[in-house]
């Protein structure tokens, strides 16, 4: 997508913009949505949710809560990944700050202002910052946790991106700071590693961790595994070929 055709924040813009990528979840959409809003009675925001390919009524659902909330909504024709609806949230969005959160329910929005006023006060302390939500308690099945943790526990080995937890899906950043990031497939997962690359910070936060009340998961143990090792050659190699030069006067 061309430069021109990013938005940028207005003047009247809202501090925050919540962006909930979903895939059939039409279930959680009301129910999320309230909590979102509940979260942030006291904050300028909107929320922007995009629909990647839903084949439930996940679009009727969206289209019913407009009245409801400041809600922006873009859908995806066809399902590109959760990467790509992230992405596509973030360039829609017209905050200044960014908080990402997955459409299933079990990360937990109260937690969304605890982060925000984090990421406000270490964001003048020079160079992007990235808040990632540090999910103590899992509230998943078995097999889910002890692949989380050993995901976790490679990635932070071979990228030094010091986050014990990069697949939680609750994280605040500065939106333009995103938008400078190489985008990729799946880069959602590598969003501590890229932010250090360009020079960011990264600092982890307790949150919440909720079971899934609704739906069905949309991801595999092994499917996750294999496209993981892939993409984890990909950013090692980024990590290799990136450079920051200093300038001087």
């Amino acid at each position: 997508m061309a430069q021109s055709s990013i938005p940028s924040p207005a003047a009247s813009a809202p501090i925050l913009s919540v962006v909930v990528p979903v895939r059939n979840e039409g279930p959680n959409i009301a129910p999320l949505i309230a909590e979102i809003e509940a979260a942030l009675a006291g904050v300028a925001h909107e929320i922007v949710y995009v629909d990647d390919g839903s084949t439930d009524d996940t679009a009727a659902q969206l289209a019913a809560m407009r009245a409801a909330a400041p809600l922006v909504v873009r859908r995806h024709r066809a399902s590109c990944g959760q990467s790509a609806a992230v992405g596509t949230g973030v360039r829609a969005a017209r905050g200044v700050w960014i908080a990402t959160l997955d459409g299933d329910g079990q990360n937990d929005p109260a937690d969304i202002p605890a982060l925000l006023a984090r990421a406000q006060a270490a964001g003048g302390e020079g160079g992007p910052v990235l808040i990632a939500g540090h999910r103590v308690t899992r509230r998943d099945n078995w097999v889910k946790q002890i692949s989380s943790r050993v995901a976790n526990r490679i990635r932070a080995a071979l990228l030094g991106d010091a986050t014990p937890d990069t697949g939680c899906g609750l994280k605040v950043f500065e939106r333009e700071a995103f938008l400078r990031l190489p985008h990729f497939d799946h880069m959602h997962r590598f969003l501590p590693a890229l932010f250090i690359r360009a020079g960011g910070r990264v600092e982890s936060a307790p949150v919440n961790h909720r079971p899934r009340m609704r739906g069905v998961s949309k991801y595999g143990t092994f499917d996750r595994l294999w496209v993981g090792i892939s993409d984890l050659a990909g950013v090692a190699w980024l990590q290799r070929r990136g450079s920051r030069p200093v300038v001087e006067d």
